[in-house]
């Protein structure tokens, strides 16, 4: 049997997990909206608090903040080295891969 605050514990993780869920497709709605609006302060919050909420849903599936970053390190290097055509035609994952080690220094 498990304690009734553990139990209480894991319903609430549960809920949780839901409620990021929700935000998630909330924050990708106003991104859809402020791509309709040209709206840069619309568009640079909705992906703000999209990239937010997937980091602390990831934290609330049980991974670790390092790991996933690790995990988007070696995404990026793959996808690199496959010429992704994001690669390709605009050398985006090129330059996210160096954003994001310049700041780590």
């Amino acid at each position: 049997m498990i304690p009734i605050n553990q139990e209480t514990g894991i319903a609430r993780n549960i809920r949780v997990i839901e409620w990021l869920k929700a935000d998630l497709l909330t924050s990708l709605a106003a991104l859809f909206k402020g791509m309709l609006q040209d709206s840069e302060e619309y568009l640079l919050d909705a992906l703000a608090s999209l990239i937010i909420t997937s980091y602390v849903l990831g934290r609330r599936l049980g991974l670790s903040f390092s790991r996933l970053d690790l995990t988007l390190e070696s995404k990026l290097q793959k996808n690199i080295h496959e010429n992704h055509e994001l690669e390709k035609w605009y050398s985006d994952l090129s330059l996210l891969h160096a954003h994001l080690t310049e700041k780590k220094r």
